[in-house]
């Protein structure tokens, strides 16, 4: 069912926030985005009236930080002193450039809040909202590969090192670069409700949002952790392959005692040894599903699980998705594959 359309006075206002070096495809996509979402939204409750105000807030200086675009001019029902319903925060080139010196940007997304904006960040436009302390004590993510930094640097804040996209009530964080797109229909749908967001998909062709980053992660374990011993054992079994080694070639190859070798890996990698040669079977199953036509069934024995149906919950557990699922997803047809 629709929303009741937007009184002319007051379009929803959606404001992005332009820093030095933020990615502009990010902030162009966006911007089409609303765009296209006030175009459906007019057509479709019959108003000309702006349904969506887009805006964009740049630091200007001894100007402070203003409106540099905005698609809603005064006359028509849009004053420099609203207060956007919704900020959106694009990550810089890199997430090291998202941390400020000063407090300019802070401030200003903090004391926008307080008056009621709701704020989202991307990727990691995510550490700027950290520095505002807003997300202590809630959940937040990020891009996978930053989310380590995120946790080390912010420790209050509940890192999700899984998750595409987080709502904590009225801060909304999304990770990975082109997660703008969930963060821009789940936006949609907060303010306009779920007709708005569908058509606002189906004409861009893009998915709603369900996603989430484990579904693209890889596992890369870590080789860094100065522990010559095990990282012996960790070599070895990558020239093996995972089916061709058990634990206990494992703890031979490091030259240590069973119970010994569990502990000091788990020390290292932060994983039982089943477990990580458990994450290095399913690696090698999302291999096999990209890349050849091999069943399901095949697939499960291949990496060496002779019960097809634990192979689905342990891969289920470990990527979000079913082997199917999957498949569907990531497959590139591949070849008929043989034993």
């Amino acid at each position: 069912m629709a929303t009741e359309p937007i009184p002319a006075s007051r379009p929803i206002e959606i404001a992005i926030v332009l820093r030095a070096k933020v990615m502009l495809g990010i902030v162009h996509g966006l911007t089409d985005l609303f765009r296209i979402t006030d175009d459906l939204s007019r057509l479709r409750l019959g108003v000309d009236a702006p349904v969506v105000r887009l805006s964009h807030f740049a630091d200007t200086g001894a100007g402070g930080i203003m409106r540099t675009f905005d698609t809603v001019s005064d006359a028509t029902g849009g004053s420099s002193s609203d207060v956007p319903d919704v900020i959106i925060i694009p990550p810089c080139e890199t997430a090291a450039l998202g941390i400020e010196t000063d407090r300019r940007w802070s401030d200003w997304l903090t004391a926008r809040h307080a008056e009621g904006a709701v704020l989202g960040s991307i990727c990691g436009g995510t550490f700027l909202l950290a520095q505002t302390g807003l997300l202590d004590g809630r959940r937040a993510t990020t891009h996978l590969i930053c989310a380590p930094d995120l946790a080390s640097m912010f420790p209050a804040v509940h890192v999700d090192f899984d998750a595409l996209l987080t709502e904590e009530d009225d801060l909304i964080t999304v990770g990975g670069v082109m997660a703008w797109t969930d963060l821009g229909l789940v936006i949609v749908r907060r303010l306009l409700g779920a007709v708005a967001m569908m058509e606002t998909a189906r004409f861009m062709m893009i998915d709603p949002p369900g996603r989430e980053q484990r579904f693209y992660k890889i596992f890369a374990p870590d080789m860094t952790h100065g522990d010559a011993a095990i990282l012996k054992s960790q070599r070895q079994l990558h020239a093996h392959g995972p089916l061709n080694a058990n634990v206990t070639d494992m703890a031979g190859w490091a030259g240590l005692e069973l119970r010994t070798f569990a502990r000091r890996f788990h020390g290292a990698t932060g994983l039982r040894p089943n477990e990580y040669h458990q994450r290095l079977r399913i690696e090698k199953a999302r291999d096999l599903l990209e890349n050849t036509r091999a069943s399901i069934s095949q697939v499960a024995n291949d990496v060496g699980y002779g019960d097809p149906a634990s192979f689905r919950t342990t891969f289920a557990k470990l990527t979000g998705l079913s082997p199917s699922d999957y498949r569907k997803r990531f497959g590139h047809g591949g070849v008929a594959h043989k034993r």
